[in-house]
């Protein structure tokens, strides 16, 4: 039994790409029937397609006739509106540097814009994925971008998670070869800036100078054109809007079993507030630690980017299972390193795991109350960690 889990030899090519196939026809099917089986637009649980896009759309709107996208009230009036949701609403706490982009959403109808969204983040995201895997010896690039559980959890939320994932994943990529456009892409990653805490941290310590340049002045740059466009004063709204923000997700007005982070895992299990943020502390220490341990003295690589990719998700308490489409990147090159000189021990089943985990996760945190995805996320990052640390590293002089 140890070395079922432990080798996982059962499970080579030929029987991981059958098993892909089975899960990308479950996830294309899943997309039809909620397509087909909707009426106006609205799904058999009475939930508008797209369901969070909604929250993006709306603030666009708000946005063409200037008024406030974090006055709560006023966002709930305009979102309901056009649409009212079963349950609660689809509040909006983005940052002012995103609001550009949700103000060209607002310039279209909901659907037309939910589409468009859709297919230009994705198409980023497969194209940033496409990158990390030409240098496997994978070659079913739109099988596994169909059979990846998450992506299809982004497409019937319409979220923003391809475009983040994208952003972090190319930008990552390419900081050893083209590190002004690196950091370009990483300073627009600032539209969810809590996946960026390890970044500058990686930046600093392989002393990735051009590119920690660029991605300040993009991120500044951003905030300046959004305080030009839509006034100063929109820093300081957001602000109270984040406290918000925060006291909802402390309090669980985002359902916890959603969440994928260690510090909703706790919540999840009835632990205090206080013994949450301290364990979420306690794993972003660690991860933080052990990514400068890899990065320390070395220059940028494939190995650092995917330690660091994975880390982002266990360092921050505020990530929810769509945002697991951002293991694409570190999944593919340590499969990547695998097929090409063998899997070490467990290496195969983080991969499988942290791979089919966000299909099953919501439900098991929201029926079962059991937060599978923070020890999966653990196992991977552990995995890439060690054969990030047998990587013959590039010393800096």
């Amino acid at each position: 039994m140890g070395d079922f889990l432990r080798r996982m030899d059962w499970l080579g090519r030929e029987r991981a790409i059958a098993y892909l196939r089975i899960v990308a026809v479950l996830d294309v099917a899943l997309l039809v029937v909620l397509v087909t089986t909707s009426h106006a637009g609205v799904d058999r649980n009475g939930f508008l397609l797209g369901t969070d896009f909604i929250s993006f759309w709306t603030s666009g709107r708000m946005l063409q006739h200037g008024a406030n996208v974090y006055d709560a009230a006023a966002h709930m009036a305009a979102q309901r509106a056009f649409f009212v949701a079963p349950k609660g609403y689809t509040a909006f706490f983005y940052p002012p540097t995103f609001l550009p982009v949700c103000w060209l959403l607002g310039l279209m109808g909901y659907f037309p814009a939910l589409a468009g969204w859709l297919t230009v983040t994705g198409a980023f995201y497969f194209v940033a994925a496409r990158r990390w895997l030409k240098a496997t010896e994978i070659k079913s690039s739109w099988l596994l971008f169909m059979g990846f559980p998450a992506a299809a959890i982004v497409v019937t939320h319409g979220q923003t998670a391809f475009l983040v994932a994208g952003l972090l994943g190319l930008g990552a990529w390419l900081v050893p070869s083209r590190p002004v456009l690196a950091g370009m892409l990483l300073g627009f990653a600032t539209i969810k800036p809590q996946f960026g805490i390890l970044v500058p941290f990686a930046l600093l310590l392989t002393r990735e100078w051009k590119t920690t340049a660029t991605a300040v002045m993009t991120a500044l740059a951003l905030g300046v054109l959004s305080a030009v466009l839509f006034g100063a004063q929109i820093w300081q709204d957001w602000l109270m809007a984040s406290a918000r923000a925060q006291a909802t997700m402390e309090a669980g007005g985002v359902p916890f079993g959603k969440f994928i982070t260690p510090f909703a895992a706790l919540r999840l299990l009835g632990a205090p507030v206080s013994i949450a943020y301290a364990a979420q502390a306690v794993v972003s220490l660690v991860v933080a630690l052990l990514l400068a341990r890899s990065a320390w003295g070395c220059r940028w690589s494939p190995a650092l980017s995917a330690l660091l990719l994975t880390g982002a998700l266990l360092a921050t308490p505020f990530a929810l299972d769509y945002d697991l489409v951002l293991l694409a990147f570190p999944l593919l090159w340590l499969t990547g390193e695998g097929l090409r000189g063998g899997f070490a021990s467990y290496e195969k089943l983080a991969i499988a795991l942290a791979f089919i985990t966000p299909a099953f996760s919501r439900a098991l945190g929201l029926n079962v109350g059991l937060p599978v995805t923070p020890p999966v996320l653990a196992l991977l990052f552990w995995a890439l960690f060690r054969r990030a640390s047998e990587q013959p590293s590039a010393r800096m002089t």
